[in-house]
């Protein structure tokens, strides 16, 4: 395990390299100039939009805006706001939060490009049916001899949509808070229960489809992010006299560097800092990575622009709101110096010490609702990739795969699976990079239009 544990990681740094930070981050701040910052002029609008203010029944597609939104975040918020985090933090200390914030800024532009072009250009699976996604854009908006890039990110889509991790933290999370604490081992045994308990839950839904899946998550993701919310405020007011402290630590420490762990990059630690907060950033909101654009591909609407607006409220709803009260409720309860827990233990540690008994119990009903939502999303997600592949007639065959590897997530160590999906994220973003900054100017042409006559 340690040599295959080894390959991982090293898989991972190789393709997380200095290239992909450029190409991801640098493209992302070219598109937010580009774009005149159009993505924070128009956030009035694309809250109307997201109420549903312009909706018409009669536009193509299989969901409205707030399901496609609903769809999209259900998979973004989730271990990656709760863990991920955690670790970002072990890790990196209270600077990793300010590069998650970059990431997230950066990222709204990214998502309003490639979501608008995942409507722009929609395409017909092998049973004639009007799909969305970066593969679709990439050949409907490129042409085909740039199918190359398409069939790169459905390959990694196929690893990248695994739920592998999501379910590696509930399980260490009902083994730590539910399980051990009141006594009752904890093991091969506990992990295989785990999962085969989720393993049923998750088939029940996502094998209805598109339909039931949206359905769930839309009522699912705004009541866990209630209980979220409300959760980490009362432990923030708990803490209140200890948070200007350390909201200004979380920019002092962005450039100074000072409580990094992991290796340099770059020449230095703030190399390493900034690589870190991008990676959990990516793996938080997965702005550029492009798996969002599968849902709001799906968006009924004729108007591309519209779901390119509403898409650009995951990051900001994502990292800059929910990744910042996790980060705020890990570094005022101080856990963050006295544990060397990492992930959702370290979430868990700061809700137990700062709301005795009930915090943690709390923190688990929260994760597995997080948890369960992204089981369902991923899945759509995988299907779409292998229906590119070699089919839409075969698509399913993806369900059983995906429900296979809940069991591995729930058995495997922490380590190899954040390793694994973190390069398959990576190689994902290559070709939706590339390809939304070649199609950039179509995208402006068409919110130039847009505009004028919204106005």
């Amino acid at each position: 395990m340690e040599s295959i544990d080894k390959f991982v990681a090293d898989f991972a740094s190789a393709v997380w390299g200095l290239p992909l930070v450029i190409l991801l981050i640098g493209g992302g701040i070219f598109l937010l100039i580009y774009s005149k910052f159009l993505p924070f002029r128009y956030l009035g609008h694309s809250i109307d939009l997201l109420k549903g203010k312009y909706d018409d029944p009669n536009d193509p597609g299989e969901i409205n805006h707030f399901q496609a939104l609903a769809t999209a975040l259900s998979s973004t918020v989730g271990m990656g706001n709760i863990a991920g985090v955690a670790v970002a933090i072990a890790v990196g200390g209270p600077g990793a939060v300010f590069w998650l914030w970059v990431s997230a800024v950066v990222g709204m532009a990214t998502k309003f490009f490639t979501n608008t072009l995942a409507v722009m250009y929609r395409g017909k699976d092998s049973e004639g049916k009007i799909q969305g996604g970066v593969m679709y854009f990439i050949v409907e908006g490129l042409g085909r001899n740039w199918k190359f890039l398409s069939i790169l990110f459905s390959v990694a889509g196929l690893i990248g949509a695994l739920p592998i991790f999501n379910v590696n933290q509930l399980t260490k999370a009902i083994n730590s808070i539910l399980l051990e604490p009141n006594g009752i081992p904890t093991g091969n045994v506990s992990n295989f229960s785990i999962g085969v308990v989720l393993t049923i839950i998750t088939s029940i839904v996502i094998l209805g489809g598109l339909y039931r899946i949206s359905r769930t998550v839309s009522k699912l993701v705004p009541a866990m992010v209630v209980l979220y919310f409300f959760s980490v405020l009362a432990i923030l007011f708990i803490n209140f006299e200890q948070l200007p402290q350390y909201f200004s630590l979380i920019f002092t420490d962005a450039f100074a560097a000072n409580n990094y762990k992991g290796d340099p990059l770059f020449g230095g630690l703030l190399g390493g800092l900034i690589l870190l907060g991008i990676r959990r950033g990516a793996f938080s909101n997965e702005a550029g990575i492009g798996t969002a654009t599968m849902a709001h591909g799906a968006s009924k609407t004729s108007q591309p622009i519209r779901e390119g607006l509403v898409a650009m409220l995951g990051p900001a709803i994502d990292t800059i709101v929910v990744c910042t009260l996790t980060a705020l409720t890990i570094l005022v309860s101080g856990v963050w110096q006295t544990s060397e827990a990492s992930g959702v233990v370290l979430t868990a540690k700061a809700f137990g010490d700062s709301i005795p008994i009930f915090g943690p119990y709390l923190l688990l009903i929260c994760i597995a609702a997080f948890s369960v939502s992204s089981l369902f999303s991923y899945s759509y997600y995988g299907t779409k990739c292998l229906s590119f592949l070699i089919g839409a007639k075969h698509k399913h065959w993806y369900n059983y795969f995906y429900i296979i590897s809940i069991m591995l997530g729930a058995t495997t160590e922490q380590s190899i699976i954040l390793n694994l999906i973190d390069g398959f994220f990576a190689l994902m973003a290559i070709p939706t990079m590339i390809s939304t900054l070649i199609l950039a100017p179509r995208v402006m042409k068409q919110a130039k239009l847009y505009f004028s006559q919204y106005k």
